[in-house]
């Protein structure tokens, strides 16, 4: 995370839930809100299931209003620029670095055991997901409720 945004952004982007939306790459939206759609691939470390940190992992990602849309032992979420705030939720790669609440932060113990991975840009998130998930395993959100291919309606 570094450089990406600074501290003084982290307060707001660590803060309150946003509106998502849904396809296994980013997207513009149609209709409704202008943001480009966006997923990112997140997996928690071996040190981060080992500390049993998945559901802490998570309920922050579902409390700032990311909609978790594949999961294996590694979860892909979606939302407006889910790259960057997740960069920002989850903080910099050296513990000693990361701000408090931040999931590093609040739960990395060093930079080799530093809990949780994330995609660091649309582009490298766009070839992670493709690497673990097929298209028919990602919910496809929708406004009233969701459809997917794995559990027709």
């Amino acid at each position: 995370m570094g450089g990406l945004l600074g501290r003084a952004a982290l307060p707001g982007l660590l803060s309150g839930p946003r509106a998502a939306g849904p396809n296994l790459l980013a997207r513009p939206s149609s209709g409704g809100s202008s943001w480009t759609r966006e997923r990112t691939l997140v997996a928690v470390k071996p040190d981060g299931v080992q500390r049993r940190l998945v559901g802490d992992v998570i309920q922050r990602f579902e409390r700032r209003g990311f909609k978790l849309v594949g999961m294996k032992m590694l979860q892909v979420w979606e939302g407006p620029n889910v790259v960057c705030s997740s960069r920002a939720m989850i903080g910099h790669t050296n513990s000693a670095e990361a701000a408090p609440g931040t999931i590093r932060g609040d739960f990395s113990v060093h930079i080799s055991r530093n809990i949780v991975h994330a995609s660091d840009s649309v582009e490298g998130a766009q070839r992670e997901i493709q690497l673990w998930f097929q298209s028919s395993e990602l919910v496809d959100w929708a406004e009233e409720g969701h459809q997917s291919s794995t559990y027709p309606a």
